[in-house]
């Protein structure tokens, strides 16, 4: 791996773990609904501009169905959850259960795509479940219904990533990456939409939230984009997968440093479980 890689892959590990530090701000001011469709609009409004400089098609007509549809699975709705876990939730675990998405990628691909379920994912995912369970029960935050209900807040979105995975292969062949990426934010931003009216802002709107917003959307899903991009066109979608493994961290020490959230050896041991656990499923030996 090249050291422009490198940079490129710690880059985007650092802007993405970043990503749970911003909902963590903006969250209980917003609400979960408004910070999610202002991250998808900003973000969509920017990639557009980039694809019509770039002088590439969007190919609306005979795509909108598939935008409309990775939009709302792919971004809307684990945006909003992520959003909502994010007012009772240190920024470190929802990133440490985000890595947990290949886990479920692997089994929805076994069971609509045919996919082999070998030992070695089964075990990945038995020891992700167990570090998430030892960092919910064994964490520094103190147990309670609310954070019960904001880790499956977490859970169903990274389910959500997985289900849009599957769609993905299934239906949107013939679809650039970045097309699909820009359509997705822009079909995140109309469903999100009407349900607006039911979420009024919660607090003050000052100049950091604006701020934290505009970088929550333009720095960590535009920029975060084309740089992952960049990666997968590179290396290849296995060794772009790495940054799973390194969000976390990133986001554990953002969450410390920014917002004084606690690391214990029981944070430190989740994460662990859950990074292994995904290592276990996405990197397969080879014969």
């Amino acid at each position: 791996m090249r050291s422009s890689d490198l940079v490129r892959l710690f880059s985007l590990a650092a802007i993405w773990g970043a990503s749970f530090l911003f909902m963590r701000v903006i969250a209980p001011v917003l609400g979960p609904l408004w910070t999610a469709e202002i991250r998808v609009t900003l973000a969509g409004v920017a990639l557009l501009i980039l694809m019509l400089v770039t002088q590439r098609s969007m190919q609306v007509r005979t795509q909108w169905r598939a935008y409309l549809i990775l939009g709302a699975v792919n971004s809307a709705l684990p945006f909003a959850l992520y959003s909502y876990a994010a007012l009772s939730l240190p920024a470190g675990y929802s990133a440490i259960v985000n890595a947990t998405s290949p886990l479920w990628g692997a089994l929805m691909g076994a069971f609509f795509l045919g996919e082999q379920l070998t030992a070695r994912k089964m075990l990945g995912m038995a020891i992700g479940v167990i570090g998430v369970a030892f960092l919910v029960r064994l964490g520094p935050v103190q147990f309670s219904t609310q954070i019960l209900l904001a880790v499956l807040a977490c859970v169903g979105a990274t389910i959500c990533y997985a289900i849009a995975g599957i769609y993905s292969k299934k239906k949107s062949t013939g679809i650039a990456p970045m097309q699909m990426a820009t359509g997705s934010q822009c079909g995140a931003a109309i469903v999100l939409l009407p349900f607006l009216p039911l979420a009024p802002v919660q607090g003050e709107v000052t100049m950091t939230i604006a701020v934290t917003a505009a970088a929550l959307a333009l720095l960590c899903s535009a920029v975060a984009y084309i740089i992952y991009f960049r990666l997968m066109s590179d290396l290849g979608p296995t060794k772009a997968l790495t940054v799973t493994f390194l969000i976390p961290l990133f986001a554990l020490l953002w969450g410390f440093l920014f917002l004084h959230e606690t690391i214990t050896l029981s944070t430190l041991i989740g994460c662990a479980g859950v990074v292994m656990a995904t290592w276990l499923v996405v990197y397969q030996p080879r014969r």
